[in-house]
């Protein structure tokens, strides 16, 4: 009877000590950069000064280029995910501005992800601009809002080109959801090309090629001489907002 009483404390013990153990677990969290790489046929591109030719022949040179990357999310190869907190998780790319082009993103629970999925733009549940006090200002003062009814320009992709007829014409592509009617929203999940670790006491770079040339040439082939200002426009806005949801390519990472 002692022996097995004996043997019966033994097993609590041994129990409350692995409980205690699994009670003291903590998470551990690091950090992580998105370094995205405006280009156009790999060369990062120079704003104003150098000039491009679509597939439309049309030579053109770019003044502005801004897009909103929203809803991270980071990927581990049995598919568990971990969602950047929502209400942090609203960006603004300027190419004009060397800083936005990389965005740390902190409190990264530790582990490894092959896989990352971000919004390009902002979901109709934040639509127009409910719960994001924090990115409004952002968008006003990058002029990324139509209005405070019509909500948020999504990519916005200025310059010039040369007609058919050579005289030097300005294009406007302003791409946002427009109500509830039409959402131009796109979410794009990459493939890592190699596992991120996320450690406590490192900060890797994911570097992100935005291939800007896919706006003119991606599933949709788009000519300026065709359509030259795209705002709030049925048809042709869905079509660009397919064509920047195919820009994206991770294309390395520093661990």
């Amino acid at each position: 009877m002692k022996k097995t009483t004996y043997i019966l404390f033994t097993i609590l013990i041994i129990i409350s000590s692995c409980k205690n153990d699994d009670e003291t677990t903590t998470e551990t969290f690091g950090t992580v950069v998105l370094d995205f790489k405006n280009t156009i046929k790999t060369n990062g591109i120079e704003l104003i000064t150098d000039l491009y030719t679509n597939s439309s022949n049309e030579v053109y040179n770019i003044s502005e280029l801004k897009y909103i990357i929203s809803n991270v999310v980071l990927i581990q190869a049995n598919g568990e995910e971990f969602t950047y907190p929502v209400d942090r998780s609203y960006f603004l790319v300027n190419e004009e501005v060397l800083d936005s082009k990389k965005i740390k993103l902190s409190d990264i629970k530790t582990g490894e992800y092959t896989k990352i999925r971000f919004g390009i733009g902002v979901d109709q549940s934040k639509y127009p601009l409910n719960g994001m006090a924090n990115f409004i200002p952002t968008a006003e003062e990058n002029a990324m809002l139509w209005s405070w009814s019509a909500g948020y320009i999504f990519l916005k992709f200025e310059g010039s080109y040369t007609a058919n007829d050579g005289a030097n014409t300005d294009f406007l592509i302003h791409i946002g959801s427009h109500g509830t009617t039409l959402d131009n929203y796109k979410q794009i999940t990459l493939d890592l090309p190699e596992t991120l670790v996320i450690q406590e006491s490192k900060s890797p770079e994911i570097a992100i090629n935005v291939d800007v040339e896919k706006i003119f040439d991606g599933p949709n082939t788009h000519s300026l001489e065709q359509k030259n200002s795209i705002q709030v426009d049925p048809e042709f806005s869905p079509k660009i907002a397919e064509n920047i949801g195919d820009m994206f390519n991770a294309v390395s990472i520093s661990n």
